[in-house]
């Protein structure tokens, strides 16, 4: 993975995750920056299952990247809301 690949993701990864938020509002206690990160850390997620899993090439274009990125901030924001409720 070359070093502007990974520049890109984060910068999509803290959109995403700005996305995500707006997306997963709900009673979530952490605040803009936490979810945000958490939204970042989901957008990585949401590659490898789109690359290693489903065999997609998210490279193609930006708007399948971010609806990836998106998918996976949502998912991890809406995984850690069910942790912290243990």
């Amino acid at each position: 993975m070359e070093p502007k690949s990974i520049l890109g993701w984060l910068i999509l990864g803290l959109i995403a995750g700005v996305i995500a938020k707006a997306i997963h509002p709900g009673k979530d206690a952490s605040g803009w920056i936490k979810s945000i990160v958490i939204g970042l850390v989901g957008s990585f997620v949401g590659g490898f299952i789109a690359n290693s899993i489903l065999g997609w090439n998210t490279a193609d274009s930006w708007w399948q990247t971010l609806f990836v990125a998106v998918g996976g901030a949502v998912l991890c924001l809406w995984a850690y809301g069910k942790i912290k409720k243990k």
